[in-house]
């Protein structure tokens, strides 16, 4: 059984259709990597997946349960929405890490607000504090957890970011272009955990416009233009090989390497 199953999703905005038809589904440890230009839909996707936007049609489920039925039309509370997220971990393009915490604050916060909400944070407070220094020490900042994102190099937030997003243990981490905001001489840093969390089986969907890293790392590849899935498979052959016209325009612009 597919551990996420993504079923003709839409999105528009008003009379802009930013999504049409999306469907795809991937399986536990599986790397997915997402290509496209800029307004193809690939970050409205991502945020529909992680309840930061509704979806106007189609259905979301993750290990067989449904998470997201449009022709129920049902509203959700915050606490519902909240309790949707963790299965979903989501690695901003910007970090969005909170400047008044330091890096390790950043990542035990939403494992201490969840704890707080459930009454069990006096229980679990050592754990969490563990966790995330494990998760930072896995990030090679084990000498930067008490310092604050401004004394931080852009992928060392970046790094914080990956961490913070998997001390709530989702099934599911998402990024959006994690390196787009980066130096190139920084991208090597944060691409290299990304690699690594792929061959530990992370399951995973990478928006990214690095095209040899998402050859070579992803188990599949999806193109999309103007919100629709162009071509999709094996990233080699979709990368080296493709089919469709636009595709083919699409990556003339990139070499692979």
């Amino acid at each position: 059984m597919a551990l996420l199953e993504v079923l003709n999703i839409e999105k528009h905005f008003g009379a802009t259709r930013v999504l049409e038809d999306i469907s795809f589904s991937m399986e536990k440890g599986q790397a997915v990597s997402i290509i496209g230009s800029s307004g193809s839909g690939k970050t409205t996707l991502l945020r529909c997946l992680n309840f930061l936007e509704r979806p106007n049609g189609g259905q979301i489920k993750v290990g067989g349960e449904v998470l997201f039925d449009a022709a129920a039309g049902k509203q959700f509370s915050d606490a519902e929405i909240r309790q949707k997220r963790l299965h979903f971990g989501l690695v901003f393009q910007s970090f969005n890490l909170f400047p008044q915490y330091t890096a390790l604050q950043n990542v035990c916060l939403a494992p201490r607000l969840a704890a707080k909400e459930k009454g069990t944070l006096r229980q679990e407070e050592v754990e969490i504090r563990e966790r995330g220094q494990m998760l930072l020490e896995q990030m090679g900042l084990s000498d930067r957890m008490g310092n604050y994102p401004h004394q931080l190099s852009g992928g060392q937030c970046q790094r914080v970011a990956i961490a913070r997003a998997l001390a709530m243990q989702p099934d599911i981490l998402c990024f959006d272009e994690p390196t787009s905001a980066l130096d190139p001489e920084l991208t090597g840093e944060v691409l290299k955990v990304i690699r690594s969390l792929a061959e530990a089986h992370t399951t995973m969907i990478i928006v990214t416009h690095e095209m040899a890293f998402a050859r070579d790392v992803a188990d599949y590849l999806i193109f999309m233009d103007g919100g629709r899935i162009v071509e999709a498979g094996d990233p080699h052959a979709v990368i080296d090989n493709p089919q469709e016209e636009r595709t083919k325009q699409f990556l003339a612009r990139y070499s692979a390497g």
